[in-house]
């Protein structure tokens, strides 16, 4: 079975169908997660009590390219664990582990939504709340160009 980091990369178009952005926005959000990757692990070493030499140990499964592509399969599709494990070729508490790794950092690295943007003053969530309620969303999966569309 190809991995979808695989099929990404053999077949980019697909990109935005299988993880919701296209394939140079995957690789810009990768470059991003990496270096937050590597200051978060600088930060860990920083206060670690070593028992074992720098560089002993297990290395780690996964890539930070791959850890990434997981977060956004799951975020997009949302499988199971036991699934997105066996398309990741690992355990489910595995996918479950890293999924939960990169979400954080992307939350780090991403902007908010307004809902957590003001979720800690409550009169401005309260507002917000109230503006978004006024409103109907009305949701239209066809995709449609927007030559089109009439929106060029």
């Amino acid at each position: 079975m190809t991995s979808p980091l695989a099929r990404i990369e053999s077949h980019p178009q697909e990109a935005k169908r299988l993880i919701g952005i296209n394939y140079e926005q995957f690789l810009a959000l990768v470059e991003l997660a990496q270096e937050r990757h590597r200051e978060k692990q600088a930060e860990i070493e920083k206060n670690k009590v070593r028992i074992i030499a720098p560089g002993g140990g297990r290395k780690s499964e996964m890539s930070a390219k791959e850890g990434v592509c997981l977060c956004l399969v799951y975020l997009r599709q949302k499988p199971i664990f036991e699934i997105l494990g066996l398309l990741f070729d690992i355990s489910k508490t595995k996918a479950n582990d890293t999924f939960n790794y990169w979400v954080d950092i992307l939350r780090e690295i991403l902007p908010a939504s307004q809902i957590e943007e003001v979720q800690e003053d409550q009169e401005k969530y309260e507002e917000l709340r109230r503006i978004l309620c006024e409103h109907e969303l009305i949701v239209d999966s066809a995709r449609v160009r927007a030559s089109q569309s009439g929106l060029t």
